[in-house]
């Protein structure tokens, strides 16, 4: 084999590795975005950064996860409400969204062992006295 040979043969195998690599890629239907409605999510970003802060105010922690258990405790004052928002980050079909409101000061744990194994992020936005927050954990189940 001469040197001519050997270069369009490395040639050829370099497309051919490049097409198949470009094939697989564009076959996957499982690509998922953080949200659906991206730009009006970003518009209303400062509204986020105020919700966080007045949480960060606070001196309790909004939710305790318990591993051993798989459960977790709402720690919020009697009369809020909002969204729990269970995301999981690597497949969007497994998300839920839990309506919290806290009405007595029993019942305030989620049982999460019906939950898939693995990492998720678990966001709890509420109102309480006019204010809002936010919250967010990560877990490992």
């Amino acid at each position: 084999m001469n040197w001519g040979n050997g270069i369009v043969l490395v040639f050829v195998v370099f497309v051919a590795i490049m097409a198949t690599m470009v094939t697989i890629c564009m076959r996957q239907d499982d690509l998922h975005l953080v949200t659906e409605n991206y730009y009006e999510a970003e518009i209303n970003y400062q509204q986020h950064i105020d919700r966080v802060s007045n949480s960060l105010e606070s001196t309790d922690n909004a939710m305790r996860f318990d591993k051993g258990k798989k459960t977790l405790e709402l720690n919020l004052p009697v009369g809020a409400s909002g969204e729990l928002h269970l995301f999981r980050p690597s497949d969007a079909r497994l998300d839920r969204i839990i309506e919290v409101s806290i009405e007595e000061n029993t019942n305030r744990f989620l049982n999460l062992s019906n939950l898939s194994p693995g990492y998720w992020r678990v966001k709890l936005s509420w109102a309480s006295e006019e204010l809002k927050y936010f919250e967010e954990i990560k877990i490992d189940i």
